[in-house]
């Protein structure tokens, strides 16, 4: 379970990376790590801390699809769509999971967020996905349906 979102925390974080040259990134990864997401309200703790606009911080948020705004569900489906893996069936396994889920990409239905993801590096075992961050390859609906049902009946 993720902690709720306090700015001792965020600190603490800046307070690790005080001495590291661009450290953006590395501390988003890491209020991520801590709650789960990017909190709106830590944006100007960070921004103040390194001296950016609060717009160049939402503007790293918003350009990687990896970081979140808002807590995301229980569980998180990454298909990936890199071309080894479109090959390989990813289009009608996104197909698949869409109708499964019931959600599009980039979107949640109750207690699953399904995403695309760019490159698992599982090219030659494709197509892969992950859920709730444990890489699956050469995932076919069925087996899709079997991962999904056993992430959730293990909450």
């Amino acid at each position: 379970m993720r902690e709720a979102f306090s700015i001792a925390t965020v600190q603490a974080i800046l307070d690790t990376h005080a001495a590291q040259e661009g450290p953006l990134l590395p501390i988003l990864h890491d209020v991520q790590e801590a709650f789960g997401y990017v909190p709106p309200d830590a944006v100007p703790v960070i921004a103040d801390a390194l001296n950016l606009s609060r717009a160049e911080i939402h503007g790293v948020i918003t350009f990687y699809h990896h970081f979140r705004t808002s807590p995301p569900p229980r569980h998180v489906v990454q298909i990936c769509r890199a071309e080894a893996c479109q090959s390989m069936g990813a289009d009608a396994l996104v197909a698949h999971a869409e109708r499964v889920l019931g959600c599009a990409m980039h979107s949640h239905s109750g207690d699953v967020a399904l995403e695309p993801v760019y490159c698992l590096g599982q090219c030659a075992t494709s197509p892969a996905i992950t859920i709730d961050d444990k890489l699956h390859a050469r995932v076919t609906p069925e087996k899709f349906d079997r991962l999904v049902a056993r992430a959730k009946d293990a909450v």
